[in-house]
């Protein structure tokens, strides 16, 4: 009798364990049975943001500091005058507080009097929606030159603020696109493309018209006005 339990106990073991087999060579075919294929897609927008980035600056010796703060503050007058003459709003500008460089050998020759001299700065920072008129603004600052302002652009950035909405879109395009080359891929070995079962977004890059400097951790160009934003997807379909 014992002998009899034993034996259908381990009869039923056997059953399971095939059952449990069985179901992982499925699992594992089906695995096997996924097209994995990257799709793209491209679209080229215009910014619609700028930041301009300038500064301006007064070399003083040791004993005039009072006096070459006295005319960074005038300078400052200057600057943000000029500015908001051009049409810019107060809310748009950001001018730094004056900064202090360390002080550098003097020339004892033709300042006896005098052993250091230093450097005071000021970073002038616009933002703005206006494009157009901070690109040529940045280039006409030859009206603050000539009142004296030692002032110089440091660099113009322009930015694209829709593009969490973009990726969005661009992600919907990427899936349609990898369903594409999955399509042309299956029908040269005679199967058919089934449902999307995965998909993994890249990141995204945004890039100077007809560029290819793409990178592993995106790439976010600043210097044109004009850019292509690209993103990539990593798509699994099934196979029938």
């Amino acid at each position: 009798m014992e002998n009899s339990k034993g034996a259908a106990i381990l009869a039923l073991g056997i059953i399971i364990a095939s059952a449990i087999g069985a179901g992982a060579f499925y699992k594992a075919k089906s695995l096997d049975n996924i097209l994995s294929v990257t799709g793209s897609a491209k679209r080229k927008v215009t910014s619609d943001q700028v930041k301009w980035t300038a500064g301006f600056s007064r070399t003083i010796f040791d004993g005039n500091l009072k006096g070459g703060y006295s005319q960074m503050a005038q300078d400052t007058e200057l600057v943000k005058k000029f500015l908001v003459g051009q049409g810019l709003k107060d809310s748009d500008i950001n001018i730094s507080p004056v900064y202090m460089e360390q002080p550098g050998l003097y020339d004892r020759q033709n300042y006896p009097n005098a052993d250091k001299q230093y450097i005071l700065r000021q970073t002038v920072e616009v933002q703005s929606a206006d494009v157009e008129k901070v690109t040529e603004l940045s280039k006409k600052t030859d009206q603050l030159i000539n009142q004296g302002v030692v002032f110089a652009t440091q660099g113009v950035e322009y930015y694209y603020s829709k593009l969490p909405d973009l990726r969005v879109e661009l992600l919907s395009d990427a899936v349609k696109d990898a369903q594409v080359r999955a399509d042309n891929i299956a029908k040269s070995s005679g199967q058919s493309v089934g449902s999307l079962r995965s998909a993994s977004m890249g990141v995204v890059q945004v890039l100077a018209p007809n560029s290819v400097d793409v990178s592993d951790y995106g790439q976010y160009d600043t210097s044109k006005i004009d850019k292509e934003v690209m993103v990539t997807v990593k798509a699994g379909f099934s196979m029938k």
